[in-house]
């Protein structure tokens, strides 16, 4: 069954109108008509059943047949903090992936080092949308804005916080044996050339905890993936 996003829905609806996009995507591209059935997802964790009463590309509308509410899809919270890379596409291959392997918010670093001082957060909300649905996701994570380091760094929570730094010779504790139960989990990850010493230092002093995600030197994108799959790993079982 097709699924489509509808953020504004409401438990009591019996009648919704899908967005222009949304309308266009239905009744052209997917060429669906009046009586077929279609899944509606809010982000929030409500599903509804839905039956095209008049479909046109301007114009779809739904009669709501049922709805119900879904839990959080797994126990524990995951929070990716990362410093976007210079080549943006890397890092909306990440939110997707993210996003599909199941994350619950993301937040944009600008770090000292970090070569890109702007991002197109619409973008990577309408890629986390379509991840959503693609993956049959309830719930969609929160992307927040690009946030300068020393402004993150003094609000995120130290409990379960971790900076995964590249810095060798120094004490760092692996990831997996720093995970620990369900709870809320927040990993850092630098840009391309690593947080500079000085990010470094600010977050230990904080008592953030220094981990490694393993021997082998992966890319921005690559290491917030693999953090990320790390608690689905150990955890959604």
């Amino acid at each position: 069954m097709h699924v489509f996003f509808t953020p504004d829905i409401f438990p009591s609806s019996t009648t919704y109108v899908l967005s222009e996009e949304e309308s266009k995507h239905c009744a052209r591209v997917l060429r669906l008509g009046v009586g077929d059935l279609v899944q509606l997802i809010d982000g929030k964790g409500g599903q509804y059943l839905g039956q095209i009463a008049e479909a046109t590309p301007k114009k779809t509308t739904l009669q709501i047949l049922e709805h119900h509410s879904t839990e959080d899809q797994w126990a524990f919270k995951v929070h990716i903090a990362v410093a976007p890379t210079k080549n943006l596409d890397r890092m909306e291959w990440f939110v997707e992936k993210a996003v599909e392997v199941g994350i619950d918010e993301i937040t944009f670093l600008q770090c000292a080092r970090s070569e890109r001082k702007a991002i197109n957060l619409e973008r990577l909300e309408k890629i986390a949308v379509s991840a959503m649905k693609q993956s049959l996701k309830t719930h969609l994570p929160r992307l927040h804005a690009l946030t300068k380091y020393s402004d993150f760094i003094k609000t995120v929570p130290v409990e379960n916080t971790f900076i995964a730094h590249l810095v060798e010779g120094s004490e760092r504790h692996s990831l997996v044996k720093s995970i620990s139960g369900n709870n809320h989990y927040t990993v850092l990850i630098g840009p391309e050339g690593d947080f500079s010493p000085e990010e470094i230092q600010l977050a230990l002093a904080r008592g953030i905890k220094p981990v490694t995600l393993g021997t082998s030197r992966l890319r921005t994108e690559t290491a917030a993936l693999a953090a990320c799959h790390t608690f689905h790993v150990l955890l959604d079982v």
